[in-house]
């Protein structure tokens, strides 16, 4: 799992160490197991999201894992010509490479460690998929896509991508060097991550050695979410156990602790965990398939939008291996 790694984590600046006097570790509310299923062309993928109440998940609405899978030469795929309006797509790829092409003209290829945030807003077209040579040639693949909300006052943004590379991450360790913390966006202990967000959130990787612990310093006023993307470990004020798959819910409190366990797998000789957490919107969510907004008669707008063609059309010069697919009608 090597998305951004480093020679020496002891040479990063370091979270501060949990104080018992003025912090508080957060409870788990919740532990529960993703299940498994298949996106766009047929790639495999675990909702991470599945079975929370939806007031826990807040300002977040979906969280997939994308593989971890090998695949045989022929065998990538990806998404065809799709819509989307009132949201944000966050792709983070651990291993492999993807395209992305959308509408508005944001675009680009990303590989181990970097992200690509589209932000729809009032609305565009977009397509994602494996580039031809690695359609030809196979191999590893790894990923995660979150959707994130957006508040009413900005459901109609402008369309926006940014194009987050690896080496833009924040990077942090704990106190003997144990884990290393790399900050996407937002911000912990003071460290800022690249991405630019419309709503105040936080989200970040982290990599566990075996038997370490972090405290990591979280926003009271946020949520705590804790994605297991590989390994085994524990989470909480009184340790709950969570493996490969697993979302932890937290409660209220100041600090996030992740332990790894002494003893890994030997295909996860790490614990990783991906972290989100931001101020909850609360507002009505009217969601249907690739369109998030606050009432049913906005929703029926959005597809009035689309199927007139206001939300974008598919560009002239496309990304290979789209095929020239048209957007479902």
């Amino acid at each position: 799992m090597p998305a951004v790694t480093v020679d020496d984590v002891l040479v990063l600046p370091r979270v501060p160490a949990f104080d018992p006097a003025a912090n508080t570790i957060r409870p788990v509310r919740r532990v529960v197991t993703a299940p498994s299923g298949f996106e766009g062309e047929g790639f495999p993928v675990r909702r991470a999201f599945a079975g929370v109440p939806t007031t826990e998940l807040d300002p977040f609405l979906h969280l997939d894992q994308m593989g971890e899978v090998e695949y045989a030469p022929g065998e990538p795929k990806g998404t065809s010509w799709h819509p989307h309006r009132g949201f944000e797509t966050v792709t983070y790829i651990i291993d492999g490479v993807f395209d992305h092409q959308d509408s508005n003209g944001g675009g680009g290829t990303i590989t181990n460690g970097d992200t690509q945030w589209m932000t729809a807003g009032s609305g565009l077209l977009h397509i994602e998929a494996p580039p031809e040579h690695l359609v030809v040639s196979g191999g590893l693949f790894h990923g995660l896509q979150l959707w994130v909300n957006l508040p009413r006052a900005k459901k109609f943004a402008a369309p926006r991508y940014q194009d987050i590379r690896a080496r833009e991450v924040g990077l942090l360790t704990t106190g003997d060097g144990g884990a290393l913390i790399r900050v996407i966006a937002g911000e912990i202990a003071g460290h800022q991550g690249p991405g630019s967000t419309h709503t105040p959130i936080t989200i970040a990787h982290l990599t566990v050695q075996p038997g370490a612990q972090v405290d990591l310093p979280w926003r009271a006023d946020f949520n705590a979410l804790v994605y297991v993307l590989g390994g085994r470990g524990t989470v909480g004020e009184r340790p709950h156990a969570v493996q490969t798959g697993q979302l932890a819910v937290h409660g209220p409190g100041d600090t996030l602790r992740i332990t790894a366990d002494a003893q890994q797998d030997s295909r996860t000789p790490q614990l990783d965990v991906y972290i989100m957490g931001g101020q909850p919107i609360r507002e009505p969510v009217a969601q249907y398939g690739p369109f998030v907004m606050n009432t049913r008669a906005e929703l029926v707008t959005a597809f009035e939008d689309y199927q007139a063609g206001r939300l974008g059309v598919v560009p002239a010069a496309r990304v290979p291996h789209s095929g020239g697919q048209q957007p479902p009608r």
